[in-house]
């Protein structure tokens, strides 16, 4: 994390995940083109080109999609999901390839400009020919274009964080009609025994997954609540959130408190809650951990005092904190959210006495 903007800094295990990633690219190609070849020896180097680029491409917007749930189902694909920019940067890069062959291919030589030529040479909507597929493919690599572009934290801070999260939701529109280009363009030809089930596997996977983990939140998010609600005892105007003894030293757990959720955490003997929300992109604080004191992200590691909720110098972003109470092991926070920054009232865990050291053994 770095107070100013600066071009990209390769750390040795960005240079490993980059080093992996186009390591992947290079053998995807290489099994694609010697599979197509071996099936049909009759293709030129052109198609294979395109296809070759085209399915690598559609192939890493899956992965894309699927690394977000994956990390929400299992914390071990969360190294991938810290550096899945990178990933959606290298998936630009490869339909970038493919589109640009094929406009080159196919429209650059004629009288008519290139793009103008792409979004019409197939035909048009309702002409009563085949649905054209090329502006789809158009469509979709504009929106992964618009992504990469805006992947820099400079977009990030200047577009504010949720805004710039729901301008990379569209990710979702540019998989929907790169689905629709495979499939009313490539599939029309050779090669659509084994490229239909393919195609409709990687959909049907990303769709399910991301299916499951939304259902799986949900019913946690139901679990809480119900939890909450039905909990009595408590100090007046809080609800029950986590047993104290459940949450691992250095370690929080996500709670929800109405239609918000908050991140409980243990730091050492002391109990704290802050929003959920990271403010670099909004990643879940609460499946993150205390380092040095500090709550750090588990999506790109920005920090924030327990307590207070403030990021340390320089930076200057704050959390909303809760107050909390401890009674009979169970933690209690206050649903109304202090103002970004404010302190908390924490709670502290009993400590045990000492005990003194163990009585001699007596001599035989």
């Amino acid at each position: 994390m770095s107070h100013f903007y600066r071009a990209v800094g390769w750390s040795p295990q960005k240079r490993k995940y980059d080093l992996a990633v186009a390591l992947c690219m290079v053998v995807y190609l290489a099994v694609f083109t010697t599979v197509t070849l071996a099936t049909q020896p009759y293709a030129t180097f052109e198609t294979l080109l395109l296809r070759a680029t085209g399915s690598l491409a559609f192939v890493m917007l899956s992965v894309v999609l699927l690394v977000g749930p994956l990390a929400r189902i299992s914390p071990r694909f969360l190294p991938v999901l810290h550096n899945r920019r990178h990933l959606g940067v290298a998936t630009f890069l490869a339909a970038l390839v493919h589109g640009a062959f094929a406009v080159f291919q196919f429209h650059a030589l004629g009288d008519i400009n290139p793009v103008a030529s792409a979004l019409a040479s197939d035909g048009t909507f309702g002409d009563g020919g085949p649905v054209p597929f090329q502006p789809l493919g158009v469509v979709g690599l504009a929106v992964l274009f618009l992504m990469a572009a805006t992947s820099h934290d400079f977009w990030l801070a200047n577009l504010t964080p949720r805004v710039w999260k729901g301008l990379h939701m569209a990710v979702y529109g540019a998989y929907a009609v790169l689905v629709g280009h495979v499939a009313l363009g490539t599939l029309q030809g050779e090669g659509e025994e084994y490229l239909w089930p393919v195609t409709g596997a990687a959909a049907a996977t990303v769709f399910a997954l991301q299916l499951y983990a939304g259902m799986a939140e949900r019913r946690r998010d139901r679990a809480s609540a119900d939890g909450a609600a039905a909990a009595a005892g408590g100090p007046a105007g809080h609800v029950r959130a986590v047993v104290a003894a459940e949450i691992p030293d250095g370690e929080g757990r996500v709670v929800t408190l109405g239609n918000e959720r908050a991140a409980v955490f243990r730091n050492g003997s002391e109990i704290s809650c802050v929003s959920n929300e990271c403010r670099h992109q909004m990643g879940p604080l609460g499946e993150g951990r205390i380092v040095d004191g500090l709550i750090t992200c588990p999506w790109h590691g920005f920090q924030y005092d327990p307590v207070t909720g403030c990021a340390p110098p320089p930076f200057d972003d704050r959390l909303e904190t809760y107050d909390v109470a401890l009674r009979d092991g169970v933690v209690w926070v206050n649903p109304v959210a202090n103002p970004p920054g404010a302190a908390a009232r924490t709670a502290r865990l009993p400590v045990l006495a000492d005990s003194g050291p163990p009585p001699p053994a007596e001599a035989s």
